[in-house]
Protein backbone atom coordinates (compact mmCIF):
# COMPACT_ATOMS: atom_id res chain seq x y z
CA UNK A 1 0.00 0.00 0.00
CA UNK A 2 1.06 3.57 -0.61
CA UNK A 3 -0.60 6.79 0.47
CA UNK A 4 -0.42 9.85 -1.77
CA UNK A 5 -0.96 13.51 -0.90
CA UNK A 6 -0.92 16.26 -3.54
CA UNK A 7 -0.20 19.91 -2.94
CA UNK A 8 0.57 23.05 -4.91
CA UNK A 9 -2.66 23.75 -6.73
CA UNK A 10 -4.23 27.19 -6.90
CA UNK A 11 -5.67 29.99 -8.99
CA UNK A 12 -3.34 31.52 -11.58
CA UNK A 13 -3.56 33.55 -14.76
CA UNK A 14 -2.93 32.23 -18.25
CA UNK A 15 0.80 32.06 -18.92
CA UNK A 16 1.73 31.54 -15.28
CA UNK A 17 3.42 28.49 -13.76
CA UNK A 18 2.55 26.11 -10.95
CA UNK A 19 4.47 23.28 -9.31
CA UNK A 20 2.46 20.34 -8.03
CA UNK A 21 3.97 17.98 -5.51
CA UNK A 22 2.94 14.46 -4.58
CA UNK A 23 4.25 13.05 -1.30
CA UNK A 24 4.15 9.29 -0.93
CA UNK A 25 4.27 7.16 2.20
CA UNK A 26 3.95 3.49 2.90
CA UNK A 27 5.49 0.82 0.72
CA UNK A 28 8.81 1.60 -0.96
CA UNK A 29 8.16 4.47 -3.34
CA UNK A 30 10.54 3.14 -5.96
CA UNK A 31 8.33 0.06 -6.38
CA UNK A 32 5.81 2.11 -8.36
CA UNK A 33 5.61 4.00 -11.58
CA UNK A 34 3.86 7.30 -11.02
CA UNK A 35 1.44 9.43 -12.94
CA UNK A 36 -0.41 12.71 -12.88
CA UNK A 37 -3.98 12.78 -14.12
CA UNK A 38 -6.56 15.54 -14.33
CA UNK A 39 -10.31 15.74 -14.46
CA UNK A 40 -12.30 18.76 -15.54
CA UNK A 41 -16.03 19.14 -14.77
CA UNK A 42 -18.11 16.91 -17.00
CA UNK A 43 -15.07 15.21 -18.50
CA UNK A 44 -13.33 11.90 -17.96
CA UNK A 45 -10.11 11.62 -16.00
CA UNK A 46 -7.16 11.84 -18.37
CA UNK A 47 -3.44 11.20 -18.19
CA UNK A 48 -1.21 14.27 -18.05
CA UNK A 49 2.22 12.75 -17.48
CA UNK A 50 3.80 9.56 -16.19
CA UNK A 51 7.24 8.45 -15.09
CA UNK A 52 8.84 5.04 -14.71
CA UNK A 53 10.20 3.64 -11.45
CA UNK A 54 13.75 4.50 -12.46
CA UNK A 55 12.78 7.93 -13.72
CA UNK A 56 14.37 7.29 -17.09
CA UNK A 57 11.15 6.87 -19.07
CA UNK A 58 8.48 9.57 -19.23
CA UNK A 59 5.20 10.10 -21.02
CA UNK A 60 3.34 13.33 -21.72
CA UNK A 61 -0.10 13.92 -23.15
CA UNK A 62 0.07 15.85 -26.41
CA UNK A 63 -1.82 18.73 -24.84
CA UNK A 64 0.98 19.40 -22.32
CA UNK A 65 4.13 18.48 -24.23
CA UNK A 66 6.70 21.24 -24.05
CA UNK A 67 4.89 22.94 -21.17
CA UNK A 68 4.79 20.40 -18.33
CA UNK A 69 7.58 18.34 -16.83
CA UNK A 70 7.35 15.35 -14.48
CA UNK A 71 10.18 14.37 -12.18
CA UNK A 72 10.69 11.99 -9.30
CA UNK A 73 12.80 11.98 -6.18
CA UNK A 74 12.97 8.47 -4.73
CA UNK A 75 15.04 9.66 -1.76
CA UNK A 76 12.28 12.08 -0.77
CA UNK A 77 9.39 9.86 -1.94
CA UNK A 78 8.02 12.68 -4.08
CA UNK A 79 6.84 13.26 -7.62
CA UNK A 80 6.74 16.75 -9.05
CA UNK A 81 4.72 18.17 -11.93
CA UNK A 82 6.11 21.48 -13.12
CA UNK A 83 3.48 23.28 -15.19
CA UNK A 84 4.50 26.25 -17.31
CA UNK A 85 2.63 28.44 -19.79
CA UNK A 86 -0.67 27.44 -18.25
CA UNK A 87 -3.84 27.79 -20.29
CA UNK A 88 -7.50 28.06 -19.21
CA UNK A 89 -8.06 24.57 -20.63
CA UNK A 90 -5.62 23.21 -18.04
CA UNK A 91 -8.20 23.96 -15.36
CA UNK A 92 -9.04 20.73 -13.55
CA UNK A 93 -8.51 18.71 -10.42
CA UNK A 94 -5.08 17.13 -10.65
CA UNK A 95 -4.47 13.70 -9.16
CA UNK A 96 -1.28 11.84 -8.36
CA UNK A 97 -1.38 8.08 -8.78
CA UNK A 98 0.85 5.05 -8.28
CA UNK A 99 0.99 1.92 -10.42
CA UNK A 100 2.62 -1.46 -9.82
CA UNK A 101 1.90 -2.42 -13.42
CA UNK A 102 3.52 -1.24 -16.68
CA UNK A 103 6.90 0.46 -16.80
CA UNK A 104 5.12 3.69 -17.73
CA UNK A 105 1.40 3.42 -17.08
CA UNK A 106 -0.83 5.78 -19.05
CA UNK A 107 -4.38 4.57 -18.43
CA UNK A 108 -6.54 4.98 -15.35
CA UNK A 109 -7.08 1.27 -14.72
CA UNK A 110 -3.33 0.64 -14.43
CA UNK A 111 -3.25 2.71 -11.26
CA UNK A 112 -4.31 1.24 -7.92
CA UNK A 113 -3.48 4.15 -5.62
CA UNK A 114 -4.72 7.73 -5.86
CA UNK A 115 -4.36 10.94 -3.98
CA UNK A 116 -7.26 13.18 -3.04
CA UNK A 117 -6.53 15.70 -5.80
CA UNK A 118 -5.62 19.36 -5.91
CA UNK A 119 -7.53 22.06 -7.79
CA UNK A 120 -5.80 24.03 -10.54
CA UNK A 121 -7.71 26.98 -11.98
CA UNK A 122 -6.30 29.07 -14.81
CA UNK A 123 -8.07 32.31 -15.62
CA UNK A 124 -7.87 33.98 -19.02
Amino acid sequence: QVQLVESGGGLVQAGDSLRLSCAASGRTFSSYSMGWFRQAPGKEREIVAAISRSGTAKYYADSVKGRFAISGDNAKNMVILQMNSLKPEDTAIYYCAASSGPIVAVVVHDYAYWGQGTQVTVSS
